[in-house]
């Protein structure tokens, strides 16, 4: 199915686009392509926010559908390497997330593809997510990989799934096709675009924003995710004096075992 009228192109680096059409009235497609699998960098995430202030101010409010021009992927999250420089996660990411998940109309993630740890992240920011039926997995791995959650990150699945859902989400790491995704409510329906206008249609989504409420609602539904986002970096020392607890603590375990070690050789 078409994405609609073209409104206009936000570029993406050298190689990369945002596209926004129009389907149907008040109803926005930003339809995002960053090759090979649209991992969540600097331009990537500032394009997308470009594209979210253009729709606010110069267009009349309805509904935000996100996409992916990538058929495989909707995101493969994530390039760790690139999320180590300073600033990013306060400055880029997280911006990107609180204005996504605070944003003043409906927004729904159209997930066509995969959407693997900070893919999925992002399409829990929207207030909705209609997955492709016949390809794609959702997933944290970060369990397989090592990496610990942030909290804003941990957060929004707290506050969206099931502490059943949660526990196999971040400690199994677990791989969700669409139909037990739904069965889960990690996500509201399956389909395409033509699916998602139905839906938008049999909620009424396009008028939800009239009173202009639609962002200060969800600000109040989210808001601990929304202090995470917005406080990175007292979240961070937090987590630094955390670990310098464990630290210690495992240190003073360690004597412990040393002294209990001798004894029992001394008993031999």
């Amino acid at each position: 199915m078409s994405r609609g009228k073209p409104l206009f192109t936000v570029p993406i680096g050298t190689k990369g686009k945002v596209e926004v059409t129009s389907p149907a009235e008040k109803v926005y497609v930003v339809a995002f392509g960053s090759p090979p699998d649209n991992r969540l960098v600097t331009d990537f995430c500032e394009a997308i926010l470009l594209a979210l202030d253009i729709l606010e101010t110069k267009y009349q409010h309805g509904v935000v559908i996100t996409t992916s021009l990538i058929e495989k992927f909707y995101s493969n999250g994530l390039d760790l390497e690139h999320a180590m420089q300073p600033g990013f996660f306060a400055n880029v990411l997280f911006k990107l997330w609180r204005r996504i998940l605070i944003y003043p109309m409906p927004t729904i993630a159209l997930i066509n593809g995969h959407g693997f740890a900070g893919a999925l992240m992002t399409a829990m920011m929207h207030d909705y997510r209609i997955m492709n039926p016949h390809r794609g997995y959702l997933c944290l791995n970060e369990v397989e990989l090592g990496v610990p959650l942030r909290p804003a990150m941990s957060s929004i699945f707290r506050q969206k799934c099931s502490p059943t859902v949660y526990r196999t989400l971040v400690l199994e790491g677990k791989r969700f096709k669409s139909l037990d995704a739904l069965k889960n409510d990690i996500i509201d329906g399956v389909g395409g675009l033509e699916e998602v206008l139905t839906f938008i249609e049999e909620l009424k989504l396009t008028s939800r924003p009239d009173k202009g409420v639609v962002g200060d609602l969800k600000r109040e539904m989210w808001r601990e995710t929304v202090n995470f986002l917005e406080n990175d970096e007292r979240e961070s020392e937090r987590l630094r004096k955390a670990s310098d607890r464990l630290d210690a603590e495992a240190a003073e375990r360690e004597k412990k075992i040393q002294a209990w070690s001798a004894k029992v050789q001394a008993k031999l």
